[in-house]
């Protein structure tokens, strides 16, 4: 057995055909909404083994499992963001190849408690869960536009308090944690190989520290890097017991809770967005093994940047496209194709053409009709990396030579 993850509210891309899956959860949070943007950098290719199958369908064994790197924390704004969407859709690609050859396991999470869901609650004059369940409500209904299967659970971070405990005390007790004035700092000083997933330099990582705001600058640290596992809530915050005083829990402890809780210590697949190597995937790597002793990760893969007028999409920018207001405007499933229009490696630009585009090829292929032309090509396609526009190219030979492409068009998730 298999497992993937899906990190802050994520839900897989699994065409409606597939097989449907059994859910494990756990959140990879972001820490701030901009940030859910898929940004890219390739650390692992996607190999090949010898009868052509992409080489995770050999990883999936025992329990461990594949996690999605994406997250989209809860700001209240218009849900999900365009950009969101390649890397959910890719690993739902994973996902069939993977039930090839074992049982798939798919599940999102709801990062319902962050400084930023809680500054929008505030400016909404809203409870931040009232915020969270109306924002996770017009999630659902896009994912279900965008031909999703429903996740088995949508765990929530609050509901996962006591595990979160549990690791920050473990890492206390071990020295690799330490408390000053209510607050938890996970030690990178005392941490095996800091800094080795993201291979950045240390004025770099402390660049990106700041960005993400992680106060490298903080006094009460006793290394620029280390990173908050806990902190004590201000006045009208959430705001739960510990043995080292009252608070909330950090960004990155979250993540890991859920995932050593639902899938163990080791996770085949983890994956996400440029921005979410560091420092998030490198916290929660440093944290889970020194609880474990055990390697958290075996791959990780990196989802490609979109970009919009040619700049990274951003909140501060003010160029963000949302699927609820494409849909307004468009069909569903062609959404879709104009996502599948790029490779999941290579940084990409939005532009209204391309859903133009995308409209166009989806009415060429409904003209063709039903039948199974393209569909070796298309299988061979997502085997050599997930090769989507070649699988898209191959299907459009097929339906302009008349052929009946419905089963290649279900094999990516595209209603005919």
């Amino acid at each position: 057995q298999s497992s993937l993850l899906l990190g802050g509210m994520a839900q897989a891309f699994i065409p409606s055909i597939a097989t449907s899956p059994t859910v494990t959860l756990d959140p990879l949070a972001v820490a701030g909404f901009a940030s859910a943007l898929l940004n890219a950098l390739q650390l692992l290719p996607i190999g090949r083994l010898d009868g052509g199958r992409v080489a995770l369908a050999a990883l999936g064994t025992n329990n461990a499992g594949i996690v999605s790197g994406v997250a989209l924390l809860l700001l209240g704004l218009q849900t999900i963001l365009f950009g969101d969407n390649p890397i959910l859709l890719f690993f739902g690609l994973i996902i069939i190849f993977f039930q090839r050859a074992a049982e798939v396991p798919a599940a999102d999470d709801i990062t319902d408690v962050d400084d930023d869901i809680i500054r929008a609650a505030r400016q909404r004059d809203v409870h931040y869960l009232d915020l969270a369940f109306g924002e996770t409500v017009r999630f659902d209904d896009d994912m279900a536009a965008l031909n999703t299967l429903p996740p088995w659970s949508e765990p929530r971070a609050t509901g996962a308090i006591g595990n979160i405990r549990g690791l920050i005390d473990t890492l206390l007790t071990q020295g690799d944690a330490y408390l000053v004035d209510g607050a938890v700092y996970f030690d990178t000083g005392a941490a095996n190989g800091f800094g080795s997933l993201a291979r950045l330099g240390d004025d770099r990582m402390r660049q990106l520290a700041a960005e993400w705001g992680e106060r490298p600058d903080d006094p009460a640290k006793r290394n620029p890097l280390d990173f908050v596992l806990w902190r004590p809530s201000d006045d009208g915050e959430p705001a739960w017991e510990a043995r080292w005083g009252r608070g909330r829990p950090g960004w990155h402890i979250e993540c890991s809770a859920l995932a050593l809780r639902e899938l163990g210590p080791t996770i085949d697949l983890h994956g996400g967005g440029f921005d979410l190597h560091f420092p998030h995937h490198e916290s929660c790597r440093a944290q889970s093994e020194a609880v474990t002793g055990q390697p958290f990760v075996r791959h990780w893969l990196h989802q490609a940047m979109v970009h919009c007028d040619g700049r990274k999409m951003s909140k501060s920018t003010g160029n963000l496209v949302f699927v609820g207001d494409l849909r307004e405007r468009h069909d569903a499933a062609a959404i879709r194709l104009a996502l599948l229009l790029h490779r999941y490696r290579r940084p990409w630009n939005w532009h209204d053409d391309l859903l133009a585009d995308a409209e166009a090829r989806l009415a060429r292929w409904r003209r063709a009709g039903p039948g199974d032309a393209a569909l070796d090509a298309t299988r061979a396609a997502l085997d050599d990396d997930l090769d989507t526009p070649t699988a898209l190219a191959a299907i459009d030979a097929a339906a302009e030579a008349g052929q009946g492409v419905l089963s290649a068009a279900e094999l990516l998730g595209v209603e005919l």
